[in-house]
């Protein structure tokens, strides 16, 4: 089949799932100019990605400054754990070489580092201002709240933190605006983090590391449509006619606020918050993973279907199968690709991630490059049952009196969230 073929089936994909969110959602007026700017500015970022030279170009820098980055953290990492810390087929000076992959010493240490270095760029007022200029372009653009616009921008860059961003506009949000936060929070992923998916598909995706950050930034717009088309705006907003200054930016917020007292310990405190997210990520994958194998052994009593056993991967991988024919991928990819979509549901896309490097790192490569691109870029969000806890935990932590209004909000947050991560996955369908 054509090449064209598959670009028009993603393209077509993209009003089928924007459909979905609307056909899934409550009946109710929505705001044309927020889906029309959300619509536009998801593919004008995409052409810029994908089709200028310029932009690619500057996507090449990024992707190598990123990379660079992340190759500083070994000293400290080999200094820690010597041979444990260095991967297949490396060797450190005195000739020892590396005993084999192991993710808790090869990979996790690098979110520390991440974290660390995030945490200088805030200090130093670089990061806020990043995030301050995506939210003036988010709020004039897609027409949104002041609110949702700081906290969809910071959600570049960090997780839950976002919701500090606004913690004093938080407890009078409407049910859509806690949507859109939700579904933000949870279609894009943590600068601090996306060093681990740096590290698992840099062997067999080059340039990666600027592909994710643009894949993160393109969700943006994606999850807004999607969030908007599911429960539309019928409130006032607080912060609808301005774009209020972040928690923190004035140096009147509260501890979890407050500014460090100098770059060092900016960046000791931004090393101990990666600490307890590297310990966090350990923690998941440990008690999911072996939830699925529980799962899996219970599900092993049922009677096989073609002769192969059921497990949970496998139920999973049926219900994202239609997605990725709208993705616009090849047939012969369908069934590898849903199994790598679905799963990430339960085993995180961190698991996802490394699953998709090893099946395209097998000769012949399980995928083609545009079909590589496509799943990285579907795959760019925190879209499982573990995020899902942690965001509506944490949001509910900061307005307990809007407790029931966010669990109630979790799972269509988990359901947007993810069909936003297919709309940033159709585009790249359409444009890679």
């Amino acid at each position: 089949m054509d090449e064209g073929l598959y670009r028009i089936i993603a393209f077509a994909g993209f009003g089928v799932v924007a459909f979905l969110a609307w056909l899934t959602g409550k009946r109710a007026p929505v705001n044309w100019q927020t889906i029309g700017g959300s619509f536009a500015l998801a593919w004008v970022l995409g052409v810029l990605t994908f089709w200028l030279p310029w932009s690619r170009q500057a996507l090449s820098w990024l992707n190598d400054g990123l990379i660079a980055v992340l190759n500083v953290y070994q000293k400290g990492n080999i200094f820690l754990f010597g041979p444990l810390a260095i991967g297949p087929g490396q060797t450190l000076p005195d000739g020892t070489g590396s005993i084999g992959f192991v993710l808790a010493m090869q990979v996790l240490p690098a979110v520390i580092f991440y974290s660390a270095v995030v945490a200088g760029l805030y200090y130093l007022k670089i990061m806020p201002a990043l995030v301050r200029g995506f939210a003036w372009l988010f709020y004039r653009l897609m027409r949104i709240s002041g609110a949702e616009a700081l906290a969809a921008s910071a959600n570049i860059f960090v997780g839950i933190e976002s919701g500090l961003t606004i913690r004093p506009y938080l407890a009078a949000m409407t049910l859509s605006e806690l949507l859109t936060l939700l579904t933000c929070m949870m279609a894009t992923v943590a600068s601090t983090v996306m060093a681990i998916y740096v590290i698992a598909l840099q062997g067999v995706f080059p340039e990666i590391a600027g592909h994710l950050v643009s894949a993160s930034i393109i969700s943006i717009p994606c999850a807004i449509l999607i969030s908007k088309l599911t429960l539309p705006e019928d409130g006032q907003p607080q912060s609808l006619s301005d774009l209020p200054v972040a928690a923190g930016e004035t140096g009147s917020g509260n501890d979890k606020t407050r500014t460090p007292s100098n770059l060092m310990v900016a960046l000791i405190e931004g090393g101990m918050q990666g600490l307890k997210m590297a310990v966090g990520i350990a923690t998941l994958l440990i008690v999911f993973l072996g939830l699925e194998a529980v799962v899996d052994l219970a599900l092993g009593v049922l009677p096989q279907m073609g002769g192969t056993p059921l497990s949970l991967n496998r139920i999973l991988s049926w219900l994202a199968w239609p997605f990725t024919v709208f993705m616009g991928l090849r047939p012969e990819e369908w069934q590898t690709a849903s199994q790598i979509l679905g799963a990430r549901f339960v085993e995180t896309e961190v698991a996802a991630y490394f699953y998709l490097a090893e099946v395209q790192g097998a000769t012949p490569p399980a995928l083609t490059p545009r079909s590589l691109t496509v799943l990285t870029y579907a795959l760019c969000g925190f879209v499982h049952v573990a995020s899902m806890g942690i965001f509506v935990g944490g949001l509910a932590a900061l307005i307990p009196s809007r407790i029931q209004d966010v669990s109630r909000l979790g799972l269509r947050a988990l359901w947007t969230a993810f069909l936003a991560t297919v709309l940033t996955g159709c585009i790249a369908g359409v444009l890679a």
